[in-house]
């Protein structure tokens, strides 16, 4: 009986997808990353951010994960992860370049503490995309997550 059970609850599991969040250093705001991004884009280039270790839940990740960018100790924006690469640094170092879709998708702000690297994000915790054209949007980031925290927003 034990066995049909925890197949039952298997097959009912619903999946999501895993996402990574990483400290958007030297980064002021979302408007930054996005002119920042777009110039690499006009240069021909793919957008990806190479780090140290590749997630050992790749597959997670690949199924529908993005990567959220914690701006200013706030999580304010995520792009969607297209792929996982291995690469060798000038050095000689394998790394992995996370390979980001072009979309950047505001998100509600979520206070967030400094880490080193990047960490798993669980689908259930993570911050909600933004309404489109929203009041939020006509603030920056940490004021939006202050007014939401008043009620204000």
């Amino acid at each position: 009986m034990a066995q049909k059970c925890s197949t039952i609850f298997a097959l009912n599991r619903v999946k999501m997808p895993l996402h990574l969040l990483k400290l958007c250093v030297g980064v002021d705001d979302v408007d930054q990353l996005r002119k920042s991004q777009d110039a690499r884009t006009k240069r021909g280039e793919r957008l990806v951010h190479v780090t140290r270790n590749r997630p050992r839940r790749d597959a997670e990740v690949l199924d529908g994960g993005s990567l959220y960018w914690v701006i200013r100790r706030i999580v304010a924006v995520r792009q969607q992860i297209i792929g996982l690469e291995e690469v060798n640094s000038a050095d000689g170092i394998r790394r992995c370049a996370i390979i980001l879709h072009p979309d950047l998708m505001l998100t509600m702000p979520q206070p967030r503490r400094p880490h080193q690297g990047w960490r798993y994000l669980e689908d259930d915790v993570a911050p909600a995309d933004a309404p489109k054209g929203g009041p939020a949007a006509d603030f920056p980031s940490d004021i939006a997550a202050e007014l939401r925290e008043l009620g204000l927003l």
